[in-house]
């Protein structure tokens, strides 16, 4: 399985850091957003990666090259300065990606084991759901019995890791898109498994859960 690290946000809630740097390249616990799930990934066995980017695009690929160094080969997706959303940057580099693949959002912190994902999924998409942090109380989906929905009741958010087969995007001409509308539908349908995954996760959205991050891993050290 390949798998896609979505690193074209403009990180407007991160500013002025991004102002300079591109979001996954800010650092927590000494690493880079991006090297603690690059290492991550290669520890599950992933080799090979698609890293797509926009906004100061060209120091993601300076920073970190051909991925030989963290034991993977790395490909760049570059969407230029207008990028192309999460649905978007996805559907444009599915060239690049097996199916299913895995995909996930580069501003993101976790202690998930990768491994652990299903190789082949019985939709069109198998998502890492986690308990609502505060800045987002309301969650995403509900799951029942491994199917994800839409319906109210108890609801998780989604972790920003998914493992998407590319018939979620059939149809679907290039251009910029979002991807939460298409899980949705799909969800809707009843084409979504899921799973609660209740270890440490961290949207990094802004300074301050950045500088939490950082003290953290410090913390462990």
């Amino acid at each position: 399985m390949r798998a896609m690290i979505l690193a074209a946000g403009r990180g407007e809630r991160m500013r002025p850091l991004t102002d300079t740097t591109p979001k996954p390249l800010l650092e927590a616990g000494g690493k880079s957003l991006i090297v603690h799930l690059i290492e991550s990934l290669a520890r599950a066995g992933f080799r090979d990666l698609v890293i797509n980017h926009a906004h100061l695009g060209e120091q993601l690929e300076q920073a970190l090259g051909d991925g030989m160094r963290f034991g993977v080969r790395i490909t760049y997706s570059p969407e230029g300065e207008h990028a192309l959303e999460t649905g978007g940057g996805i559907r444009q580099a599915l060239s690049r990606l097996d199916d299913p693949f895995l995909v996930v959002n580069g501003d993101i912190w976790t202690d998930f084991r990768f491994e652990s994902l299903p190789r082949t999924i019985a939709g069109l998409a198998h998502l890492i759901l986690v308990d609502n942090p505060a800045h987002h109380p309301i969650g995403d989906f509900a799951l029942r019995g491994g199917i994800v929905g839409v319906d109210a009741g108890t609801r998780l958010t989604y972790s920003g890791i998914g493992v998407y087969r590319s018939a979620l995007f059939s149809g679907l001409a290039a251009g910029r898109f979002p991807l939460a509308p298409l899980l949705r539908a799909a969800a809707a349908r009843g084409e979504v498994t899921g799973e609660h995954y209740t270890g440490r996760w961290t949207d990094v959205g802004t300074p301050d859960r950045l500088r939490a991050l950082d003290q953290m891993l410090r913390g462990f050290a």
